[in-house]
């Protein structure tokens, strides 16, 4: 591993950075990028990457400052993800010059040239939906890593008829053709998601959502019971590609998607965010060798009145871990609030910030909670400039030093349409809340936001959050 000072510049090096503690040292971030979606809401018009100035000594500060249109629509680009990390650090023939944009509806898979003009990113590459199939027999990409030996690698959830299938797909880092599969043959998953690698302990786990030709329609509680949802982890030998075992959540850990590591390289544990069952798994190698997972917190439903089921979820869509792994942070969809956990002791994780940025049962909310274990009444809803944020928060970006956490309000086109039709409607938002690193605390920043409602071809849906240099849900150290 290069040394801190190498990290600095007094050498020439790869991407990224030494070790997760140089990363939190970094310049402040000045930049970010966004995926913009168009699907399922009334403007007819192509997803786009947005360029968001966060430069406060800008005279653009907080505006979209460029829009990269895909040259297709209804791609329903989604998550984003690099050509190279820190994981490449010691290799100065590695440049992180490409921020790459799968379609998770469409399976085109874009690279953006972020690096000749950071401000005005352009269009690189595009792979198209007919050779994902045919070279891999894959389909609906999601999470995008770089890996060692010049790879990308991108998880898919089906196969090219919406049919359940996990798999990955490889592309050259530098050039971005499609190589293959990473997988060995004969070891798909059922269901496919997102993944984190740590080849120095020679494994790779991935998550799994559902079917595709289900959940991308739209959510119908029908098809949990019937088993198109996953509640499962898959532990893969990252040496042969092989699946070596599968660990069965149970009803307490229904949809695990996000799934982190903990940064530190030597760890051999990390935490997944299961959605339906608003809940958190601690996974961890045991001493015989194997991995095991215990849930380490849940979310109470709240009891409702006037909605699709008797009771709410909180929807966990998203989680993150601050690079000196002290804080976890999750975002709850349904319910509407970001929570804070100090998980030093990562068995026992305590909550010490919470805030409320929307969801489905604001005080004004049609529906009636007739029974909330958390809460004695529901939090007001919640306005910026005068504009009500619809939807609740979803992702997550955390700044490399902590102390900055950027939250935006879009889940999924359908799902938006489906559970909030006054997001998909109106567009959604950028907020930022200001973290408190020492004792925890999350407060919202009034001075950074962006409102996507107000996008020049109407209200966008706007997902992910990235920006140059590495990030904290990106960056994998060997």
């Amino acid at each position: 591993m290069a040394t801190t000072t190498e990290a600095k510049g007094c050498c020439k090096t790869g991407p990224g950075y030494a070790t997760p503690k140089d990363a939190m040292e970094a310049p402040k971030e000045k930049l970010l990028y966004i995926p913009c979606i168009y699907r399922n809401t009334p403007t007819d018009a192509h997803d786009y990457l947005a360029t968001v100035d966060i430069d406060e000594d800008s005279s653009t500060f907080c505006q979209v400052i460029h829009r990269l249109e895909m040259p297709n629509k209804n791609d329903e680009i989604h998550h984003s993800g690099w050509n190279a990390c820190s994981s490449c650090f010691s290799d100065p023939s590695k440049n992180r010059n490409l921020l790459i944009l799968p379609g998770l509806v469409s399976s085109r898979i874009h690279a953006v040239d972020v690096a000749t003009d950071p401000k005005a990113p352009r269009l690189f590459k595009i792979v198209e939906p007919e050779e994902v199939f045919e070279k891999t027999g894959l389909a609906v990409p999601h999470t995008t890593h770089c890996i060692p030996g010049g790879k990308i690698m991108i998880s898919c959830m089906g196969d090219p008829d919406g049919n359940e299938k996990g798999g990955y797909i490889l592309l050259d880092c530098n050039t971005f053709e499609l190589t293959g599969n990473w997988e060995a043959p004969g070891h798909n998953t059922k269901f496919g998601y997102d993944f984190w690698y740590q080849p120095r302990h020679n494994v790779m786990i991935s998550t799994e959502w559902g079917q595709p030709k289900n959940f991308l329609a739209g959510f119908n509680p029908e098809d949990v019971a019937n088993g198109y949802y996953g509640r499962s982890l898959h532990v893969y030998d990252w040496t042969t590609h092989e699946v070596i075992q599968d660990i069965d959540l149970g009803e307490d850990g229904m949809v695990p998607l996000e799934i982190r590591f903990l940064h530190d390289p030597a760890a051999t544990e990390g935490f997944v965010g299961c959605a339906l069952s608003s809940t958190i798994f601690h996974f961890y190698r045991t001493e015989s060798g194997k991995w095991d997972a215990d849930k380490v917190i849940a979310v109470p439903s709240k009891k409702v009145e006037g909605w699709v089921l008797p009771e709410l979820p909180g929807i966990l869509s998203d989680i993150i871990i601050s690079m000196d792994d002290r804080f976890l942070y999750f975002s709850l969809w349904l319910h509407g609030d970001v929570r804070q956990y100090d998980i030093s002791d990562p068995k026992n994780p305590k909550l010490v910030g919470q805030i409320f940025l929307g969801g489905s049962v604001q005080s004004d909310s049609q529906l009636k909670v007739t029974e909330d274990l958390e809460l004695k009444s529901q939090p007001d809803p919640v306005f910026i400039d005068g504009k009500r944020v619809h939807g609740g928060p979803q992702m997550l970006q955390l700044s490399l030093d902590g102390k900055r956490l950027y939250v935006t309000t879009s889940l999924y086109s359908a799902w938006d349409k489906q559970f909030y039709p006054e997001l998909a409607k109106n567009g959604s938002f950028l907020m930022m809340l200001d973290v408190d690193t020492e004792k925890g605390g999350l407060a919202l920043n009034n001075k950074l936001h962006v409102n996507f409602g107000n996008e020049p071809k109407g209200p966008a849906l706007a997902h992910e959050v990235r920006y140059p240099g590495g990030d904290c849900t990106s960056d994998i150290w060997m």
